[in-house]
């Protein structure tokens, strides 16, 4: 079995792949390294064999995950690492070294599957947008804060914005004004989200017409997903990247 782990600013992703039978053992998201490890201790039947993980933390942090994970399962560990190009992919930052890991194994994921052009979205605490040609070539991509970041600033930057995790969720049913103030904060983000997408399909179109595939991963793709119809949903995007870009036998 091998663990697969993708260690967001927030959450740590992680499933773990049967080699032998082909398939998904199981999945899940934590918050901390702990969790993950009681998580995966309560499962009687694992046998982990190798890890590879893909981390945007710090390097003392995911070193500490990675002595946890060794020393608890007795298993190698092997992280993603930045590349000038890999697997067709050509980085495009001046210095690839300072493009995100989650967002790079996107690429390479997204590139893979779509097998030309394509424009992959990634909506988890920041939102990401990365444009690769048919060619590999990533021509670059744009950051922005995603609901978490937008809803938190708003809680500590105004006093009277307080509300709970439930009334968000069910303010975001509609995106008619709103009535109340958690409505008007989440639909306006989600508004301000949906005003986003729709600024990089027009950029794309801009390159390729319409002859481009289009990705959407991320906590709150279920947000954006009906402003491209098209688009496919890919939550494990990030892990079709990493499986390239760490590849384990």
């Amino acid at each position: 079995m091998i663990l697969e782990l993708d260690c967001g600013n927030s959450f740590i992703k992680w499933r773990v792949l049967n080699t032998a039978a082909g398939g998904l053992f199981a999945e899940g998201v934590v918050d901390s390294d702990q969790a993950l490890v009681d998580s995966l201790c309560a499962f009687e039947n694992l046998s982990l064999r190798k890890c590879r993980l893909v981390s945007v933390r710090t390097s003392e942090e995911t070193a500490a995950l990675t002595r946890i994970l060794e020393q608890t399962f007795c298993i190698s560990v092997v992280c993603a690492k930045s590349a000038s190009e890999m697997s067709g992919v050509r980085n495009g930052y001046d210095d690839y070294e300072r493009l995100g890991l989650d967002r790079w194994l996107a690429m390479l994921g997204g590139f893979h599957l779509a097998a030309g052009a394509c424009l992959i979205l990634d909506f988890g605490t920041a939102v990401t947008a990365d444009f690769i040609n048919a060619e590999g070539e990533h021509l670059g991509g744009f950051i922005c804060p995603g609901m978490p970041l937008m809803r938190n600033q708003l809680r500590t930057h105004t006093r009277k914005i307080r509300y709970g995790d439930l009334a968000a969720e069910k303010a975001l049913t509609s995106h008619a004004p709103g009535r109340s103030t958690v409505e008007a904060v989440e639909r306006g983000c989600s508004l301000m989200l949906r005003g986003f997408v729709l600024t990089q399909m027009e950029m794309a179109r801009s390159y390729w017409g319409e002859r481009f595939a289009v990705f959407i991963t991320g906590g709150d793709a279920g947000l954006v997903a009906d402003v491209v119809p098209d688009a496919r949903i890919v939550p494990d995007l990030v892990f079709v990247g990493l499986a390239m870009a760490c590849p384990l036998t």
